[in-house]
């Protein structure tokens, strides 16, 4: 129930199913039932706090839940409270319909039939708005057989067109959202692209031209991409003319070439005999004089030939002398090399005996202090063991101890073998058990994976999940509570066949989230898998208080009569927090499952039970109850096949198995301990045999001590006795050694000297041989040069005389063939035997190659052209001459376009800095009073313009950033990374940040707290009453159910109260002046009382 403030302002309409209390300054109302409007009240002046376009009254007959209702609220804020189906949001369903609103606005229905009150065959709203030259009365009439309204302004007939023209030009958007915000569009808000918020809040509170100006902007972008498009196609037209016509000039072109080719092989080939005639004819005036000059030639080459003989004759002797002296050299030079070897060889071996005199002193040196060192340390020993043999005591009385010894060593040993039997049976015991831990173990990874089954059709389907899910497992030490992986992979259902109703139960989204039990591990969650490693993945909240052993509402055992086996929660095994979740948002502990039997008994079931959801072999019902005329609704689809819980496990076997794992863990915790005693006792005896066996061999020792030490001494004084006798004299080898030395040396001295005479006179040698060798080269070169020149210039010789031979029959040929070409080129030119060549033809050939190779490339040439120009069109220029024409035309149409182009880019340009300051300064203003609504309840929000490109002003848009924590960033506002109350907190305190812009008459939000926790709702109520009610700002209605306690009010305030029940006061009934009066009695009589 509402609490209004004692100064609120309260004006009252009372709803009911039949009527509504209206008019509250008449006494008794009066209910109008004719087709036609209503009278509506005479306009009120132009005066008052009212602000231009503000609603003054609002009037319904037979809409939605009304019979007969008028509402006069005030010009700031206007709070409208009532329960839940009383009306609240009828009236805002009149505002929308009777301001031209379309019925989609409000979500409800398509059609403007569906909101006259059921069984009436019309209705009506009468909308009443504040202008300074006279108030403005709108009236629809709604006509339910027909679907279509009849309109009224100032109860003058008029069409919808006339309305929303008057409609707009007092700046009402029913449209918006921001200036609009009705019940079952709140959510959509959130749902608005940053685009949609922008033209929203331009049309709001921007200036009337800044819309305008951005459509201007969108419609010349627009335009200005179809000319850029144009320009380009008829750019890459005008080019494709061009180089066709290019192609067609050339046709045209070849056209005359080809006539210019021909007449040129005319006369090249009337000129080609000539130059033919005149190339043979210089041609042997050219080979009779080389005739000439080749049989001077050979008279001259054989002349040259008798000196090269007799010098290549003197030069062959000098080589067979030089020869020889090299022979003789060499052959020095090989004995002498000999020499020098062998010399070389007998150093060495001198080297070699010096080498083998030093290391047999070495050893013999080692030897003798061997020797010393052996008999000081054997007359050490012989010392020691007869001072040993002094301190040996009497041993005849030991044979007592050994046998003592002996009967204890026995004894000790039946323990130790007794021991080692219990260690052989412990570790047989031992291998049992670990053949059932193995047996066990393999059990236990048998039912893992069943379990890994699960999560590889996770990563199949939701591959960013499964990937969620392995960095959860490696990361779970960073959350403070538990943390329950996706519900899909918790889930164990207790029989497969049952999977499908869980599945069809449970949303997917909600299958494959994450449990939290704290709102900051979700926060860390998300942050690392959404924002750093960008995967898509749910996440939810367990409630703080357990649900799941909550009970079911009620027992299963009334149910079974319908065929009803079980409720959904005990179909399946989960942990609490994911058990706890599903309880408390989808009721599974409220939701039976039956069989065929119930589908057979479904409509005595959904009538008696009164149940909202339940199941069937395999259908789903949903009931539903009409809060308008309590008629039970029910629909039923198919069950879908279970794919993801298929799989089960039964933890109650593997708890049992982990239990019998526990158990022979424990038993073989206990066969190890007494392991590890046995083999300490075992080690003990072990330790206590060996200190017996010690005692008895060192008593044995003892008995035979004495005698051994008597041996020793004899056998160590006999070893001292050779070894002194086996001396040596080291100073008298030393000085053999040195002598053999000295003397080795002097030969080897001698040997030095001769070898290096040797090799100073096998250098001598080398050089001798290496100057004859020298001296033979040159002299073979001078001989080998003098032969090639004989060699050439007789080659010359039998080549000249060759060559002289040819050219003579040459001659002789050409001269032949001179006669020939001159008869064959007069005849070319039709000229006879005394007759010369014309001056037309001397004319022409004057500008013609004069070489055959050229007239023949050129005739080659000409002939290959002119074949090229082959098929070709008369027609050709006359296309060609059409073709230039068009292409003209299009360039100047291409330059008038440009120029249109560039008178966009202008208006572009002039438009864009119109809309875009204003529009930079409105979004700075809007986001400076939503950050600092956000600052006042310690969160944190901005508001931005936000595009990607400059120039594509259709995807301008707003972008609102919100943290509703400390911990986290700055996220922006979508309909899922914020909770409900989180997103209706954003869009309450954005509409509040537009309100004192204050360029739209009035603003309606209705029931947007409803999501909020009590602290936001409170601060969101305070700023809401504090914005609204100030001076200048633009009407608003909050439409809630509910209000917390103790909130502040401002007289400013007007607080519309909707009731609504089945014992209300018929509307001619009700009179407000006539309550108050008795409200006043009873307060003046409860003091007496």
């Amino acid at each position: 129930m509402a609490t209004p403030s004692r100064k609120t302002s309260t004006q009252s309409p009372l709803a009911s199913k039949r009527a509504l209390v209206s008019d509250p300054s008449s006494e008794v109302p009066s209910k109008k039932k004719s087709s036609v409007p209503p009278a509506a009240p005479a306009p009120l002046p132009s005066s008052g706090p009212f602000v231009e376009g503000s609603i003054v009254r609002i009037a319904m007959e037979n809409f939605l839940t009304y019979d007969v209702c008028e509402v006069s609220p005030g010009p700031h804020l206007n709070m409208i409270i009532g329960a839940n189906g009383t009306g609240k949001s009828s009236i805002v369903c009149a505002i929308c319909l009777g301001l031209a609103g379309k019925p989609a606005f409000m979500g409800r229905a398509d059609k403007v039939g569906f909101f006259v009150k059921r069984g009436c065959s019309k209705g009506m709203v009468e909308i009443e708005l504040f202008r300074t030259s006279g108030n403005l009365v709108i009236t629809r009439e709604i006509d339910v057989a027909k679907n279509q309204s009849l309109w009224f302004i100032n109860k003058k007939s008029a069409n919808q067109k006339i309305v929303e023209e008057q409609v707009a030009a007092l700046n009402i958007q029913v449209g918006n959202l921001c200036q609009f915000l009705p019940q079952d569009k709140v959510g959509e808000f959130a749902k608005l692209s940053k685009i949609e918020l922008l033209e929203a809040t331009e049309k709001s509170v921007g200036p009337p031209e800044m819309h305008k100006y951005h459509c201007e902007l969108k419609n010349f972008r627009e335009k200005e991409k179809q000319l850029e498009t144009s320009c380009k196609q008829k750019t890459e037209y005008l080019e494709k003319m061009i180089q066709r016509n290019e192609r067609y000039k050339q046709d045209v072109d070849r056209f005359y070439e080809r006539k210019r080719h021909l007449d040129l092989i005319e006369m090249l080939e009337a000129k080609r005999p000539w130059v033919e005639y005149e190339n043979v004819r210089q041609e042997y005036e050219e080979v009779k004089l080389a005739r000439d000059q080749a049989k001077e030639e050979v008279r001259k080459l054989k002349e040259s030939q008798i000196p090269i003989t007799e010098r290549i004759e003197e030069m062959e002797r000098q080589r067979r002398s030089l020869e020889a002296r090299i022979k003789e050299k060499a052959s020095a030079i090989t004995e002498t090399s000999q020499k020098c070897k062998h010399k070389q060889d007998v150093i060495e071996r001198k080297d070699k005996q010096i080498e083998e005199l030093q290391q047999a002193l070495t050893v013999k040196q080692n030897e003798e202090h061997d020797r010393q060192r052996r008999i000081s340390n054997t007359r050490k020993m012989i010392e020691d063991l007869q001072n040993e043999l002094k301190t040996t005591e009497n041993c005849e009385n030991l044979q007592p101890q050994i046998d003592a010894i002996t009967n204890d060593l026995r004894r000790v040993q039946d323990e130790k073998a007794l021991c080692e039997s219990e260690i052989i049976d412990k570790r047989r015991e031992r291998e049992t058990l670990e053949k059932e831990k193995r047996s066990v173990d393999d059990h236990i990874i048998r039912f893992d994976n069943l379990m890994n089954q699960k999560e590889d059709k996770l990563r199949q389907r939701y591959r960013d999940t499964y990937d969620a899910v392995l960095w959860l497992r490696n990361n779970r030490d960073k959350f403070k509570q538990r943390v329950c992986e996706p519900i899909m992979l918790t889930i164990n259902m207790k029989d497969n066949k049952n999977a499908k109703y869980i599945e069809n139960h449970i949303p997917s989204n909600d299958l494959r989230a994450f449990v939290f039990e704290n709102q900051e591990d979700m926060e860390v969650f998300l942050k690392e898998v959404h924002d750093n490693k960008k995967l898509r993945v749910n996440a939810v909240i367990a409630p703080k208080n357990s649900y799941a052993d909550k009970a079911p509402s009620r027992s299963l055992n009334d149910l079974k009569q319908y065929g009803f086996f079980s409720y959904l929660r005990e179909l399946f095994d989960a942990p609490d927090p994911v058990m706890s979740y599903l309880c408390c948002h989808y009721h599974i502990h409220e939701v039976p499952v039956g069989t065929e039997r119930t589908r057979e008994k479904i409509e005595r079931v959904i009538q008696e039970t009164r149940l909202k959801q339940l199941y069937t072999a395999e259908e789903k019902y949903v009931v539903k109850t009409s809060i308008y005329s309590n008629k039970v609704i029910s629909s039923n689809t198919s069950l879908k096949v279970a794919q993801f819980l298929t799989v089960t496990v039964d933890l109650e076997q593997r708890r049992h198995l982990e239990e019998q794992l526990k158990e022979i863990n424990r038993k073989l915790q206990a066969v190890e301990s007494g392991l590890i005693a046995l083999r300490e006792t075992n080690k003990h005896l072990e330790h206590k045999d060996n200190e017996l066996r010690q005692k008895k061999k060192e008593l044995l020792e003892r008995k035979t001590k004495k005698r051994q030490l008597e041996q020793k001494i004899s056998s160590k004084l006999g070893s001292l006795k050779l070894m002194e006798q086996d001396t040596c004299n080291l100073e008298e080898e030393e000085r053999k050694a040195s002598t053999k030395i000295k003397e080795i040396n002097v030969q080897k001295a001698k040997l030095v000297t001769e070898l290096t005479n040797l090799i100073k006179n096998c250098t001598a040698l080398h050089i001798q041989k290496v100057d004859l060798i020298l001296q033979n080269t040159t002299v073979i070169s001078e001989k080998n040069k003098l032969e090639s020149d004989y060699i050439a210039t007789s080659s010359q010789l039998r080549i000249t005389e060759q060559h002289f031979i040819e050219l003579d029959e040459n001659r002789q040929r050409l001269l032949q063939k001179c006669k020939e070409l001159m008869k064959r080129a007069r005849q070319v030119c039709n000229l006879g035997a005394e007759q010369t060549v014309p001056q037309e033809y001397q004319t022409a050939f004057q500008d013609l190659p004069n070489t055959l190779d050229e007239i023949d490339a050129l005739l080659t040439e000409e002939r290959s052209r002119a074949s090229c120009f082959t098929g070709l069109n008369p027609t050709v220029v006359e296309e060609y001459t059409k073709r230039e024409e068009e292409i003209e035309q299009l360039t100047e149409e291409l330059k008038i376009k440009k120029v249109e182009l560039d008178k966009y880019r202008e208006n572009i340009s002039q438009v864009k800095e119109r809309w875009l300051n204003p529009l930079k300064e409105l979004v700075e203003k809007i986001n400076e009073k939503f950050s600092y609504f956000f600052s006042s309840m310690q969160c944190a929000g901005e508001v931005d313009l936000h595009t990607e490109n400059e120039e594509d002003y259709d995807k301008y848009g707003i972008r609102i950033r919100v943290k509703f924590r400390s911990s986290t960033q700055l996220h922006e506002l979508t309909p899922h990374h914020q909770s409900g109350g989180e997103r209706s907190v954003s869009t309450m305190l954005y509409l509040m940040a537009l309100q004192e812009l204050n360029r739209c008459p009035f603003r309606v939000v209705d029931e947007i707290n409803q999501g909020m926790d009590p602290i936001n709702e409170r601060r969101v109520f305070e700023m809401v009453v504090n914005t609204a009610c100030k001076e200048n700002t633009s009407q608003y209605f909050f439409i809630t159910p509910k209000l917390l306690q103790n909130l502040p009010y401002s007289e400013k305030m007007t607080v519309l109260f909707v009731y609504n029940g089945p014992h209300m006061l018929e509307p001619n009934r009700w009179n407000l002046k006539a309550f108050q009066r008795r409200r006043r009695r009873i307060t003046f009589t409860q003091p007496s009382q």
